[in-house]
């Protein structure tokens, strides 16, 4: 069963008929309200203030996709694809864009905002149920792997994840993750795990019943070399990947001066134990910046 929103296919076919993930029935509902009866919300919207419709509908988020190798040829897999904070963005720099997304609602959200795009296909339903046939030029993983646990039933599904999705590259293709760097400072001034919304709790050490893991770098680097990977590029968003100002590349970090906005915990209350641009101007010449760098983008090359 498909559906089309302008020029944009849904496909059903594996769909459950139940959304599994949601910010709530009225808030997902206002959004699709507002992209399917308002213009120019990408830019500024008086609902900016609640912190779920500025995540998934400001255009800042599209900054993410500006250090990304995709070109006009390239054929893009985004696997969680949310409300469409960055399909655009892919389909406007590659030749086609699949999507997949647990959502049929965000899905709804993702169509309607593109709607004048006729590069754009998306696939509700779980990643591991959908048969791909095809192999990508790219694949984008933008705040999704942390939440494998939910979406691979598997003992180790981290791992797993990551082996299938090299599997759907072509050789030499290239995989992106924006993720939150466990270690990441803003964590030890006393900002809110992002996923837990507790202090600390990644700094500590995740249980499995938290149903949700981020990485260090060197530990997210040892996932995709040990999974089907052959090299890994690190870029460093901030305030972090969710609405970055600034993107500094492996090459630049250590010596730049860095300066962002700080708030980045913009639903929950924080005690700040101190200024963290004071304490990277204090790491300047280190590279120790890129272990305590708030989150990542990575570029991974298939084998």
């Amino acid at each position: 069963m498909t559906e089309s929103i302008g020029k944009v296919v849904l496909n059903y076919e594996y769909y459950s008929g139940e959304d599994l993930y949601s910010d709530g029935d009225d808030m997902e509902n206002m959004i699709l309200d507002i992209v399917k009866n308002q213009t120019g919300y990408e830019y500024v919207n008086d609902d900016y203030g609640n912190w779920a419709v500025m995540y998934h509908l400001s255009r800042q988020r599209e900054n993410i996709i500006d250090p990304m190798e995709i070109s006009p040829e390239d054929e893009v897999l985004e696997i969680g694809a949310g409300m469409g904070a960055v399909t655009g963005a892919l389909a406007r720099k590659a030749a086609k864009v699949d999507c997949i997304e647990l959502s049929k609602r965000r899905s709804l959200v993702n169509a309607y905002r593109h709607k004048d795009m006729d590069n754009i296909e998306i696939m509700v339903g779980n990643f591991q149920d959908i048969k791909i046939t095809k192999k990508y030029d790219v694949i984008t993983l933008i705040g999704v792997l942390e939440y494998a646990y939910h979406y691979i039933d598997s003992r180790k599904p981290y791992e797993d994840f990551i082996e299938t999705v090299a599997k759907c590259l072509k050789p030499g293709g290239r995989l992106y993750i924006a993720i939150e760097n466990k270690l990441g400072m803003k964590y030890f001034a006393g900002y809110h795990e992002d996923h837990l919304g507790k202090p600390f709790v990644g700094i500590e050490g995740y249980h499995r019943s938290d149903k949700v893991k981020t990485f260090s770098k060197s530990q997210l680097e040892q996932l995709l070399l040990e999974h089907g990977f052959a090299t890994t590029l690190f870029y460093y968003p901030f305030p972090d990947y969710k609405l970055p100002t600034v993107i500094y590349s492996e090459d630049v970090i250590d010596n730049i001066e860095i300066e962002f906005p700080e708030k980045s915990n913009y639903d929950l209350p924080v005690l700040q134990n101190f200024n963290m641009n004071k304490a990277f101007a204090s790491l300047k010449g280190t590279s120790e910046r890129k272990i305590f760098a708030n989150s990542f983008l990575v570029e991974a090359v298939k084998r």
